[in-house]
């Protein structure tokens, strides 16, 4: 993998900024022409889909955020001199190629590619079928951006296959690939995770929790679970279950009070049996597999639950592992459930919709890893390299 220079990366990022903003118009065009093709019944995919003058601005931003940071290549992890002689270095290194497979969001194109491209990677794109012509004014873009500052558009690519073709790709890539990012819901991870070849980090699946201890302060609680389920049901940080603690004071009064808000925002409620018998007139959840589903809708489960034990065993056994909140005013009980929830952000008395690199200091993001390895979290510009040693010796041999 060749190394660009810092200088020469941050050049083509300028470019790409100001070449996102001359072509402003015609990318709203493009993406318009999606938009009328898209069927409107999965309101959550069409949002997504959507490219606005905001959006590009977005875009726009993503891009100097990431030119703004320090290049993740060849920072110095560790530098030490055995007591053979030898020198170990350990230090950052790029992954070499990655391959992002994403559906609708067009911005993806930008975002991703930025923080890939700064770390060193070269770029596979393959986006959704109904995100064609939005993706490829994108990928003119970014063509444009490398080859003014003397690249080649090689850096970053954007694969035109169908469903077969892609799966014959992951299974037989016609180059080397290193690293794939699916960012999508269940079954494209699943896809991709069947017929890869190589590593995948998996990233986007959500189904969020949220514990309503007995002694959790009830206005924070609506708050909170208002925000986390209606702010933006498209995104992968949104809330899609409750457990309430049956010994939470004025516990009937209080749930009654929770549905008639969530319904007046028009949020479809799921109950089971015990919150059933307060809510009589909400619909009880269909199957088991329910507990499983990330909803990407209006729409919420609210569960009783005896206490913390148990509210920390149903999230561990259902969750995506991606986040999950509690509601107390108990530093105890926050502690308890922060160390033994297992997911990639835990939060207390805060809604889930802050799992964002840009929300948690970390700035542009990739995609939100559940994996363990190699990061958890938000991936951004310092989690999209590797690591490598660099031994140096004078005829050294092993005894």
């Amino acid at each position: 993998m060749k190394l660009i220079n810092t200088e020469i990366k941050n050049k083509v990022l300028q470019s790409m900024i100001n070449i996102l903003d001359k072509e402003r118009e015609q990318i709203i065009e493009e993406n318009k022409k999606d938009l009328e093709a898209f069927d409107k019944d999965d309101q959550a995919l069409y949002d997504r889909l959507v490219v606005n003058s905001s959006k590009v601005d977005g875009m726009i931003q993503a891009v100097k955020e990431v030119m703004q940071q320090e290049d993740p290549v060849g920072q110095t992890i560790s530098d030490i001199t055995l007591d053979s002689g030898l020198q170990v270095t350990n230090k950052t290194a790029p992954f070499g190629t990655i391959l992002i497979i994403y559906e609708s969001r067009p911005d993806v194109t930008i975002e991703a590619a930025v923080l890939a491209f700064k770390a060193n990677n070269k770029i596979l794109l393959k986006g959704g079928k109904e995100a064609i012509n939005s993706n490829l004014i994108l990928e003119k873009c970014w063509h444009k951006a490398l080859e003014e500052n003397g690249l080649t558009k090689d850096w970053i690519r954007l694969l035109h296959l169908k469903r077969e073709e892609t799966q014959e790709f992951l299974r037989n890539p016609s180059e080397p690939l290193d690293l794939i990012v699916p960012r999508g819901g269940e079954r494209l991870i699943k896809f991709v995770k069947d017929h890869a070849s190589c590593a995948v980090l998996v990233s986007g699946r959500g189904n969020n929790f949220l514990y309503v201890a007995e002694d959790a302060n009830w206005e924070k609680t609506v708050q909170v679970i208002v925000n986390a389920k209606t702010d933006k049901i498209s995104a992968c940080n949104a809330l899609d279950k409750v457990l309430i603690s049956k010994n939470i004071p004025n516990y009937e009064t209080k749930v009654k009070e929770l549905q008639q808000i969530l319904t007046n925002l028009k949020v479809d409620i799921l109950v089971d049996g015990q919150v059933g018998k307060i809510l009589t007139d909400a619909s009880k959840i269909p199957n088991q597999d329910t507990w499983s589903e990330e909803f990407l809708a209006l729409k919420i489960v609210l569960a009783e639950v005896e206490n913390l034990d148990e509210g920390i065993h149903k999230i561990n056994q259902y969750s995506g592992g991606h986040s999950a909140a509690i509601l107390t005013e108990s530093k105890e009980k926050a502690a308890k459930f922060m160390e033994q929830v297992d997911s990639a952000a835990v939060y207390h008395n805060a809604s889930t919709r802050f799992t964002d690199g840009g929300q948690m200091g970390v700035g542009a993001e990739l995609a939100i890893s559940t994996d363990k390895l190699h990061h958890r979290g938000p991936l951004g510009l310092k989690q999209l390299v590797t690591n490598k040693y660099y031994v140096f010796g004078d005829g050294h041999i092993r005894k």
